[in-house]
């Protein structure tokens, strides 16, 4: 039975890391929908809508750092796999501690109100200098093909 259960994660994760750069190429070739807005989040549609000072206060959490991480857990101590995949991609860029990170499983009101405010269902999500940039598969793409080390020698951050 551990095989069996084994074996389909293994499948899965290979199926993922397949499918992550023709994810995240299609995407980003969907046209911004307005102005800098990133369109890959345009995915998840909301039913709710965020009341301005909510909204007010996830837009200074995504810009008060220059990268922003929402993921379960924290990076010592990530409590599911894509964000510890996120958090140790991070740390390949030399960024352990130069930025900030939330637990949406500390606060159920953050989780809600960010799947809203990023139109993103799931986390971990990434923000570099208050722009969505994605979740773990686009960033594992982004740094796969260079760019998430070009967005991120944009912003000095290397």
């Amino acid at each position: 039975r551990f095989f069996h259960f084994f074996f389909l994660l293994l499948m899965i994760s290979r199926t993922l890391s397949l499918l992550a750069p023709q994810t995240a190429r299609a995407a980003r070739s969907f046209a911004p929908l307005s102005g800098s807005v990133s369109a890959s989040r345009r995915f998840y549609s909301t039913e709710g809508q965020l009341d301005p000072a909510t909204r007010e206060k996830l837009q200074t959490l995504v810009t008060k750092d220059k990268v922003v991480l929402f993921m379960k857990g924290n990076p010592d101590f990530p409590r599911c796999g894509f964000s510890n995949a996120t958090v140790k991609l991070l740390d390949s860029y030399n960024l352990r501690g130069k930025y900030a990170s939330y637990d949406v499983l500390a606060d159920e009101d953050l989780r809600n109100d960010m799947k809203v405010f990023s139109e993103w269902p799931t986390f971990p999500q990434v923000y570099v200098a208050g722009e969505f940039v994605g979740g773990c598969d686009i960033m594992m793409a982004m740094a796969k093909s260079g760019e998430l080390g070009d967005l991120l020698e944009k912003h000095n951050l290397l």
